[in-house]
């Protein structure tokens, strides 16, 4: 059957690529920073009989089918495929490029890079490989690949995989690569952040009331992001990168744990039992244990075996509890508001993935994205639900006690106990809503702390340093003190970075975070990461010369400070512009960091590692210049 699925989807796939020209080659031009190569691609199946690189180079055109779409999808199959681009520099000079194979669950890559010139000598990669042997530490497969001036150069790729047969492509200007890496891993972290936030969250409720759907909500929230991670090779990377055999066989326990506690939440929350609905409640149930089945069997059996199984119960699992949401809804279920809704964005992330993998759908950023935005939006409205039924709880709890109060009425004995019964509740309630407002308080100063600070220095961000800016201004100028602002930069730190690499960079900017931290003491005072390598000082209530002095110890402290890269030890230095200034407006923040930034150009172009400060309003440069 899996034979009979591969060769289907390899007609459908190969069938309207035969009007794109077989010459069409893909060009690297001056000014490219990415080219997607899905559409150059030509691939031919290895028959039974395994093919070394000298037969496929010597294979006839005919046999070479162009892919001619925007994705390389081949579906589910046990055949080996062979791929080739054919790539063009028509620049006058040497391209130091990225090769990207954005599809990290490939088990075996063997690529050939102008064989025909260079030699059968192959890059082993896959994750089968252990994760250090990558030549790029990237959870995607990335090649470096030099393309000669004005010359073509001829990929080879040999893939041999269990999982879906995708090999998207793209080519990338290196700096744009790590640009692009920047955002992909700041939205990775934003998701995996809102998820473990809703962890917390959640378990601390569970803890406080005993509510046991919040321990499934917990487990299928935890079960999801580990899915995620470990498709899109975030697992492989962070968590287990030399664990090849797991790294497979997690996504199989994973996503059928997240089915499994998905059921048993569904089932508990919207109150899908027996008696209300016995047809679903018994199909749901044979829905939960094959998922746990194939749980239990992710840790003896391959994953080649059990990665359709997975996937058709993930798809039936996902459509069933968005059809029980539904009815729920329907039936005017008050918890299946938030959580019809939720499923929604869930569980079409968790669809559109599905066919992404039977080839039903192509493969890009928005299949493969979907499930993540997908789930953080779902987490977030479940939560809320899960909220809103404790909110129905505890009117449900009220009303009852308004009950038992006109029923105690009729009989004295009973109104005194009815009003013990009373108190208690009320005691018991009123425990649990403090318990979750101190929690969710102590949630909310965590997020305002991290989300004023620079996550790489630990100094305040720009957000925070643009409000307390603002307000010392007004400050200063409603009692007329003097306002000092420094603004520091480090010295060729674009060249450093270039030279040594961005993480030795990162190193770089904490170590300047440290020094100025250590000369910015007072309460009252302010550190900040203005952006980049720039770094910003306030010191309210400050005179010229005190902020020419702070700014001095901190250009002398980081001068002094030793820093060590691959056994060489460094001096960096700074240039420092300060501005002082009794404020005459209140929305004067934008012309005293105006002078400041003048002033440190004044310190660049004098030759840079000093301190040159500006008193303001058109006022003289005041230059305290330390020789380099």
């Amino acid at each position: 059957m899996q034979r009979v699925v591969g060769f289907l989807c390899l007609f459908l796939l190969a069938w309207p690529a035969a009007a794109v020209s077989a010459q069409a080659l893909a060009t690297w031009e001056s000014g490219s920073t990415r080219v997607e190569l899905s559409r150059f691609v030509d691939y031919w199946q290895e028959p039974a009989a395994p093919a070394d690189i000298k037969t496929v180079t010597a294979l006839d055109e005919a046999n070479w089918t162009r892919n001619g779409s925007d994705s390389v999808s081949l579906g589910y199959g046990s055949g080996i495929f062979w791929f080739r681009v054919t790539l063009k520099n028509t620049t006058a000079n040497q391209a130091q490029t990225f090769l990207e194979i954005g599809y990290p669950v490939l088990d075996r890559i063997e690529i050939y890079i102008d064989p025909e010139t260079s030699g059968a000598e192959s890059l082993v990669l896959g994750d089968k490989q252990p994760f250090s042997e990558r030549p790029i530490e990237h959870r995607n497969f990335v090649v470096p690949l030099t393309l000669a001036a004005d010359e073509p150069t001829r990929v080879y790729l040999r893939v041999n995989t269990t999982s879906s047969m995708q090999v998207p492509l793209i080519l990338w200007n290196q700096d744009s690569f790590y640009a692009a890496e920047q955002s992909r891993t700041m939205f990775e972290g934003i998701y995996y952040g809102i998820v473990l936030v809703m962890i917390l969250y959640n378990l601390f409720v569970f803890m406080a009331v005993g509510e046991r759907s919040f321990l499934h909500y917990v487990g299928y929230i935890t079960a999801m992001p580990l899915f995620l991670a470990s498709l899109h090779g975030v697992a492989f990377q962070y968590l287990w990168p030399e664990s090849t055999w797991w790294n497979d066989q997690s996504i199989i326990v994973f996503l059928n744990l997240a089915v499994l506690f998905g059921g048993t939440f569904s089932i508990r929350f919207i109150n899908v039992t027996r008696e209300n609905h016995p047809g679903f409640n018994r199909w749901t149930v044979a829905v939960i244990m094959a998922a746990g089945l194939l749980a239990a069997g992710g840790l003896l059996v391959p994953y080649r075996l059990l990665i359709l199984p997975t996937i058709l119960v993930a798809f039936v699992g996902c459509s069933t509890m968005l059809t029980l949401s539904i009815i729920r809804w329907r039936r005017r279920d008050p918890a299946a508001r938030y959580y019809t809704l939720a499923w929604v964005f869930m569980l079409f992330g968790g669809i559109v993935l599905a066919l992404s993998k039977f080839t039903v759908l192509p493969r890009n950023l928005l299949t493969e994205n979907a499930t993540q935005v997908g789930s953080a939006l779902g987490v977030i409205l479940l939560s809320l639900a899960l909220a809103d039924r404790l909110d129905r709880e505890k009117k449900r709890a009220f009303r009852a006690q308004q009950r038992l109060l006109r029923e105690e009425r009729k009989a004295r004995m009973a109104q005194e106990k009815s009003l013990q019964v009373q108190r208690e509740a009320n005691t018991l309630l009123e425990e649990r809503v403090h318990a979750r407002t101190r929690d969710l308080e102590s949630l909310n100063e965590q997020l305002l702390e991290l989300s004023a600070t620079d996550a790489l220095t630990g100094l305040k961000n720009r957000g925070h340093f643009d409000r307390t800016f603002q307000s010392a201004v007004v400050r200063a100028f409603r009692y007329q003190e003097p306002l000092s602002l420094l603004v520091l930069d480090i010295d060729h730190f674009k060249k450093f970075n270039d030279t040594y690499g961005h993480l030795v960079g990162d190193d770089c900017l904490k170590m300047v975070a440290q020094c100025i931290r250590r000369h910015v003491t007072r309460p009252q005072d302010l550190a900040a990461r203005y952006g980049g390598e720039e770094f910003v000082v306030l010191l309210p209530d400050t005179p010229v010369n005190g902020a020419i002095r702070v700014a001095e110890r901190i250009r002398s402290d980081i001068e002094a400070t030793a820093f060590r890269v691959s056994g060489d030890v460094l001096h960096l230095t700074v240039s420092a512009g300060v501005c002082s200034v009794s404020p005459e407006k209140a929305d004067a923040t934008k012309d005293i960091f105006n002078w400041a930034d003048e002033a440190l150009y004044e310190a660049k172009g004098q030759g840079r590692n000093r301190v040159v400060a500006r008193k303001g309003n058109g006022q003289s440069m005041v230059s305290a210049v330390i020789p380099v």
